[in-house]
């Protein structure tokens, strides 16, 4: 059994490297490959995707802690709660972020796929900030179930975990090669290999986490689900559309 510890004080650090690192790639590609849309465009859509995915980062945080946010409204703390620093996932903010990008362009008539630069940006970013989730042990939600497998971590508790966080960043590792690859793919399809990856990657590893469940799933493997059925259906609309 491997000791970490909890140290929750570098869960924040980590978060604002993988903010820094993933806009690093962000602008590392952008100079190197160019835009497929102008600049003021861009900049609409980063936007749009930051505001999005704040707003589905904490909707669906506060949603998988739903008894406490009930708790806070009988009590008469909910705007506490909701400017609190906790309660946020990566599954919101990407579905949010999304959402946010998807709707922007179509006010602003950008027809165009948008995501490509953000995939790979997007696995570093994550992968750093896994490292956070990984140091900050038990005072962070996303710890494993207990294990006796040899790599097992110990949070502090005495209990051997499994790793999860290191199961992630590995994974994200291959991902990114993945979606890094210079082979031609049509525009778009580098960030939809990377969202659909990570919404299945997440709906699998989520059974290692000790959650509340419903139906057998919990709140992020259904949203990802969810994701992966709304890719599904815009991905066969479009190769329609193609063929009319």
């Amino acid at each position: 059994m491997i000791p970490i510890g909890s140290h929750p004080a570098w869960h924040p650090v980590f978060e604002t490297l993988a903010y820094a690192a993933g806009y690093a790639v962000f602008r590392h590609l952008r100079a190197r490959q160019g835009d497929i849309v102008a600049e003021p465009q861009r900049w609409t859509v980063l936007a749009a995707a930051a505001v999005g995915a704040l707003v589905g980062s904490r909707f669906l945080g506060l949603a998988e802690q739903w008894p406490t946010v009930e708790t806070a409204w009988q009590q008469g703390r909910l705007f506490a709660l909701l400017i609190s620093p906790g309660g946020k996932t990566i599954v919101g903010g990407l579905l949010g972020g999304w959402l946010g990008v998807e709707i922007i362009k179509r006010i602003s008539g950008i027809r165009r796929r948008t995501g490509d630069l953000f995939a790979l940006p997007l696995c570093v970013g994550i992968a750093v900030g896994r490292i956070g989730c990984l140091l900050a042990g038990l005072a962070d939600d996303t710890y494993g179930k207990a294990t006796s497998l040899p790599w097992a971590v110990d949070l502090g508790d005495g209990i051997g975990r499994h790793p999860v966080q290191v199961y992630e960043i590995l994974f994200l590792i291959v991902l990114g090669m993945v979606v890094s690859k210079r082979t031609k793919l049509p525009e778009g399809a580098r960030f939809r290999i990377f969202l659909g990856s990570y919404l299945a990657w997440r709906v699998f590893i989520d059974f290692f986490k000790p959650q509340p469940l419903i139906h057998g799933l919990n709140l992020i493997q259904w949203s990802c689900l969810a994701g992966i059925l709304v890719l599904i259906v815009d991905e066969m609309r479009t190769r329609k559309g193609k063929h009319e």
